[in-house]
């Protein structure tokens, strides 16, 4: 555990350290996010935020390297080279996106290209829970692990509207998935150094780094390069986990536990991945694509009813935790205590979800 620590704060520090000089260069460069019809910033802000994160994934996968507990991970499978070559390559195509802007079309290409080369690599998808447990055929497995990263990556996309929004999201995603994946190896008697594991530390210590410079009023944003690298990030960290699990030799009474990888992302998830369907449903009936833009996320929608940016942000965590943590005691402790968690946090979410004039009135 303190070497998953160490490498959570040699991740974060990295992030938190480069931030500034980045900003430096994009301000210099003019790489900002201008005022658009769909923004809530009133103000151009610097971008490139991903190329500090970047940074922190790359010291914290070698800081981890050099441990004698955790570089176990380097030296036994192929997974983390794989996720670093497929987290390079899409933070570079968030790069050109940022500096240059692509098409939809363009960058789901680079995303699916990413993808892929993990694939290529050995990061893939084994089984599903249908029908029992099923064995995923090799061509199966490609298309699937593929359409989990894209969907990832697109989701955390999307929440990325509001200061503070993707990194904090993403940030209790990952602890919560640490939580689940450290105490199934320690519950199950496998190897606590895994891939999924390091990985989830990795990603909540870059967004640890990042959030005090993005968190409203933002001095940076993370761009295209920092929400498609932790999407993938988060995606990988889910896809490697299942690898360790052996779908036949979990009985009835452990059975949420061994699918709990699957539905996990889900519930961290939950929040980008609704407002996402809802992105899509909402365009296609109006006639549009589903990849134009609009004002009608859920934080506008906050907004709209009256909270702060911050309060907003706030009120989006609190949904995010009480979804993500609630699925991780489910997994441990009993589904009744993951229900009583996540209905605890539920309550705190919905009474802040009020409206502040109706809260004020009543």
């Amino acid at each position: 555990m303190r070497e998953y620590l160490l490498v959570l704060l040699a991740s974060a520090a990295v992030t938190y350290a480069t931030v500034p000089v980045v900003r430096w260069y994009a301000v210099r460069w003019n790489v900002m996010a201008e005022i658009r019809d769909r923004d809530v910033h009133d103000v151009p802000i610097p971008r490139l935020g991903g190329v500090a994160m970047y940074l922190g994934f790359l010291t914290g996968m070698l800081v981890a390297s050099q441990l004698g507990f955790v570089s176990a991970v380097f030296t036994e499978s192929r997974d983390a080279w794989a996720v670093i070559a497929g987290g390079t390559l899409i933070f570079l195509v968030g790069v050109v996106d940022d500096i240059w802007g692509l098409d939809a079309l363009t960058k789901a290409a680079g995303q699916i290209i990413a993808a892929g080369v993990m694939v290529l690599l050995g990061v893939q998808l084994l089984w599903l829970p249908f029908n029992g447990v099923t064995v995923l055929p090799y061509n199966a497995s490609v298309v699937l692990t593929v359409l989990l990263v894209v969907v990832t990556v697109n989701a955390i996309n999307f929440v990325d509207g509001l200061d503070g929004l993707a990194a904090g999201i993403i940030g209790i995603g990952s602890l919560a998935f640490f939580a689940f994946a450290y105490l199934l190896s320690v519950d199950s008697g496998i190897d606590r150094a895994t891939t999924a594991a390091l990985l989830s530390t990795v990603l909540a210590g870059i967004c640890a780094g990042f959030l005090p410079h993005n968190f409203n009023p933002a001095r940076i944003f993370m761009g295209d390069s920092g929400s498609m690298l932790a999407g993938l990030l988060l995606s990988a960290s889910v896809i490697t986990l299942t690898g360790k699990i052996d779908p036949y030799s979990v009985g009835d009474a452990a059975l949420l536990p061994a699918l709990m990888p699957l539905l996990l992302p889900f519930a961290v998830l939950a929040v980008p991945l609704v407002d996402l369907l809802l992105a899509v449903v909402r365009r296609t009936r109006a006639r549009r694509s589903p990849f134009a833009p609009d004002k009608q996320h859920l934080h506008h929608r906050l907004l709209e009813i009256g909270h702060s940016q911050r309060q907003a942000v706030l009120v989006m965590y609190l949904w995010a935790a009480a979804l993500a943590l609630g699925a991780a005691v489910a997994a441990h402790v009993s589904v009744r205590a993951g229900l009583l968690t996540s209905g605890g946090i539920a309550l705190v979410a919905v009474l802040a979800t009020r409206s502040p004039r109706r809260a004020s009135s009543s």
